[in-house]
């Protein structure tokens, strides 16, 4: 049985060992060159915020500041790793992460990026990704909302460019949502212009910021939003199967759908501190990107240990581990978990759209069981990359 912990501070953590493959966030930069609403806007309003008197580093350097060398000690004596880049945007970084592509060749490789640097890549080395998970929010006017005037075009024009240039892995749609956000309309309309778009996931806004919370109306919009939308769109994939014999891999369906016809237990979907670890710029190791900086949940520097040595395992505490839908979420988020920026009520908030989300598969299961079993689809269509970077749980 694996130990899960309180993280109501750095004396509570405990650990467990594990042996899983390992994927590795490598974040080259803390720049990025958009100023996004929902990252950069909302990072200003917070700019001094407690979290709770988890201990921050400020000190982080804003790009690579170790030699690839050093990664590549600290993974030389693993298997293989899936390596995804990460920032800020990474591709401000370009021949950084070319340095650590030629360092790490045996590796597996993925991007997530906000596409508009990929241009300027290379065919040689944009060819060496598995996936590339790209910053869309949906249809044009509304990633041009979030992201900046011109964004949306500028990226499609460079996904479609790649994929005239050879590049045949898997381009995921990486969705922020809110309130503005119809999510039904805006992931059929990215998953249906493919290509470029092979596959959507998407994240709420929400519980990444203390300020934003009481600036909005989060419950009234998840009731009667987010809620009955999610659940039409479910209709609209289940629709789609038993018209075409095509799953859509919409992550967060797929995944769900996945474990409930399978009685698999879930872990944290994300694999954040179990099965994924972020390095950051100075090589310290934390479970995630999201928790750069924060000082309790370091783990280790690539400069003292190898990747092999390297057992240690974080989890959520509650409420989420007493939770009637833990075994299929997992737990959601643990940077969440560890902040609860939101508050008792905020959280609870959230978890409910897990449930409905749930809730809404559980009870579409037997049909595609039945399409399973008719050999309308097939069960490689519910099969998807474990662990590289597409959010499960939103």
């Amino acid at each position: 049985m694996q130990t899960r912990f309180s993280l109501s501070g750095p004396s509570s953590v405990q650990w467990c060992e594990k042996s899983l493959p390992m994927n590795y966030y490598v974040t080259l930069t803390t720049n990025c060159n958009l100023k996004c609403k929902y990252c950069y806007g909302k990072s200003c309003d917070d700019f001094g915020s407690d979290f709770h008197g988890i201990n921050i580093d400020y000190s982080i350097p804003p790009r690579l500041n170790y030699p690839a060398s050093f990664l590549q000690h600290f993974l030389e004596k693993g298997h293989r790793p899936v390596l995804i880049f990460y920032g800020g945007e990474p591709l401000l970084e370009i021949e950084a992460m070319k340095s650590v592509m030629d360092a790490v060749a045996s590796a597996s490789f993925v991007i997530q990026t906000n596409g508009l640097q990929l241009n300027k890549v290379g065919s040689e080395y944009v060819n060496r990704f598995n996936s590339i998970f790209v910053s869309l929010d949906g249809d044009e006017a509304l990633t041009d909302y979030y992201r900046g005037k011109g964004t949306f075009r500028k990226v499609m024009a460079n996904l479609n460019s790649i994929r005239d240039d050879g590049f045949e892995g898997e381009i995921v749609a990486r969705m922020t949502v809110g309130e503005e956000t119809e999510i039904d309309h805006q992931v059929l309309g990215l998953i249906n212009s493919r290509p470029p778009i092979s596959s959507v996931h998407w994240q709420l806004d929400a519980l990444f910021w203390q300020n934003d919370y009481s600036k909005r109306n989060f419950a009234d919009w998840a009731i009667n939003n987010y809620n009955p939308r999610i659940r039409r769109l479910i209709e609209v994939w289940i629709g789609h199967m038993r018209e075409s014999g095509e799953v859509w891999r919409l992550y967060p369906f797929v995944g769900v759908m996945r474990s409930l016809l399978t009685g698999e237990p879930a872990q944290l979907r994300c694999g954040a501190g179990w099965s994924v670890y972020n390095i950051q710029t100075d090589g310290n190791i934390t479970p995630c990107p999201v928790m750069a900086g924060m000082r309790d949940f370091y783990l280790g520097n690539i400069r003292d240990v190898h990747s092999e040595e390297f057992k240690k395992s974080v989890f959520v505490s509650e409420p989420c581990s007493s939770c009637r839908v833990f075994h299929i979420c997992g737990g959601r988020c643990l940077y969440a978990n560890a902040t609860k920026l939101w508050g008792t009520q905020g959280y609870q908030q959230v978890c409910d759209t897990v449930i409905n989300l749930i809730q809404a598969l559980t009870e579409a299961k037997f049909e595609v069981k039945g399409l399973l079993e008719d050999g309308t689809i097939r069960p490689e269509g519910l099969d998807y990359p474990a662990y590289n970077g597409a959010e499960i749980i939103p």
